[in-house]
């Protein structure tokens, strides 16, 4: 079995939904759920890596949220 493992970075779109960004690889994709996320990584891992050998066989996801708040409470 492939244990090698790919890390997604996930953000939450402005627009809506949820993007994703392999690390290391080209490869995005993006969806409304985080179920269909999921479902849309695996689609793209199985366009990304044609040969099954070099596919990895562990997916990770990384969420990374932004948060802006100030410094000093406006007087």
């Amino acid at each position: 079995m492939n244990t090698k493992e790919i890390v997604f970075i996930v953000e939450e779109d402005p627009d809506g939904g949820y993007n994703a960004n392999a690390l290391g690889h080209n490869i995005f994709t993006q969806a409304d759920t985080l179920a269909e996320l999921k479902e849309m990584i695996k689609d793209a891992l199985l366009c990304h890596f044609e040969n099954e050998a070099d596919r990895p066989g562990i997916i990770r996801t990384h969420f990374v949220k932004d948060e802006v708040f100030p410094l000093y409470k406006a007087s």
